[in-house]
């Protein structure tokens, strides 16, 4: 049975984060971006700067906006007078607007789930650091809500043995392009201290989502959250990702997608199982969260944003959200957004 985490004793939150005025400029407003900007508006009343190189697309998003918007019509890479840029473009597009943006000493969010992506933001590392420049890599709803959900279940641990990663649905018909070519490309995951290479499409795995999506075959795919997840967890044995596939998904992964797919996307869930020891014995924590992934991954790139404005990162330098951020003060400010997660309630061994 799954629970809201304040019904399984989580309830003592901290306070949200402040609500001084940024200025957040904004890569892309597709469905994941569009959502972030009216997150940012209507919740932080924040002044977004939108770029998008679809004219028609950026000038419908910034007129539902109302006054707190405004469009950029400069290149993607051209500099900006704002805060914090957020990355939400598609996938191979994000990694140089990265490193133009860090060499000019700007803060940088990126929701990319692009194995190539990540590797590539997570090596700006150390140029960032030497410009003491925020980089999050992985701010979307999986990696990104579960690299945070998987460090709030690690404090119930005196030592993390296996983090296991799911998830179901796409946030639009970028992400879901994306995904479609990830099931055909080699995984990765983290077993026993080194990188372990398998088979998109393989390692078939049912795994149990919050209501309503409930029970999903699972596959291997070209998946980055082990690469943001390892680094917060020393000495962790395994950490392993999967997703949610059709036996059509699987025949189709190396073919173009040739299906239409819902501009929005639909509804889709994470589900986060760590496995642990505590005073000797082992146990499984379980969480989860069932929303629309674009709803959700925007609400997670909006608060990464404000905690970088209000100085609420843990560090400086690129890297995912598990190493950056208070897991509880940062899923208390997306509960205030709308965005909830559960715990699952049963027997489990380990």
């Amino acid at each position: 049975m799954w629970l809201h985490l304040d019904q399984a004793g989580g309830a003592n939150c901290p306070d949200p984060v402040s609500t001084d005025m940024a200025r957040i400029g904004i890569l892309g407003v597709g469905a994941v971006g569009a959502r972030l900007a009216r997150q940012l508006v209507s919740t932080d009343d924040d002044d977004v700067v939108l770029r998008d190189e679809r004219r028609n697309r950026v000038e419908m998003v910034a007129q539902s906006l109302g006054e707190r918007a405004s469009i950029n019509r400069g290149a993607l890479d051209d500099p900006l007078d704002v805060d914090v840029v957020v990355l939400s473009g598609p996938a191979r597009t994000q990694t140089h607007l990265a490193e133009r943006f860090v060499r000019q000493g700007i803060h940088v969010v990126s929701t990319s789930d692009d194995l190539t992506d990540v590797k590539a933001l997570l090596a700006l590392d150390s140029q960032a650091r030497e410009r003491q420049v925020h980089v999050v890599v992985g701010a979307g709803f999986a990696p990104g809500l579960t690299c945070v959900l998987a460090v709030h279940a690690a404090k119930k641990f005196e030592l993390v043995d296996e983090v296991h990663i799911a998830k179901s649905g796409t946030g639009g018909p970028a992400c879901a392009r994306q995904h479609h070519r990830a099931l055909g490309r080699g995984a990765i995951d983290w077993r026993d201290g080194e990188w372990d290479f398998r088979p998109g499409g393989s390692g078939r795995e049912l795994c149990w989502f919050p209501d309503p999506i409930g029970p999903q075959d699972c596959y291997r795919a070209e998946l980055p959250d082990a690469l943001v997840l390892v680094p917060a967890f020393p000495g962790v044995r395994r950490v392993t990702s999967r997703v949610s596939a059709t036996r059509r998904d699987r025949l189709t992964s190396r073919l173009p997608m040739l299906w239409p797919t819902d501009p929005e996307g639909g509804p889709g869930a994470v589900r986060v199982e760590v496995r642990g020891r505590s005073e000797g014995r082992g146990s499984v924590v379980v969480y989860g969260a069932m929303d629309r992934p674009a709803v959700a991954a925007g609400a997670v790139a909006a608060v990464a944003s404000r905690f970088i404005v209000d100085g609420a990162l843990n560090r400086v330098g690129a890297a995912g959200l598990a190493e950056s951020v208070d897991s509880l003060a940062f899923l208390a400010e997306l509960a205030r957004r709308g965005v909830r997660a559960a715990v699952f309630e049963g027997e489990s061994q380990a």
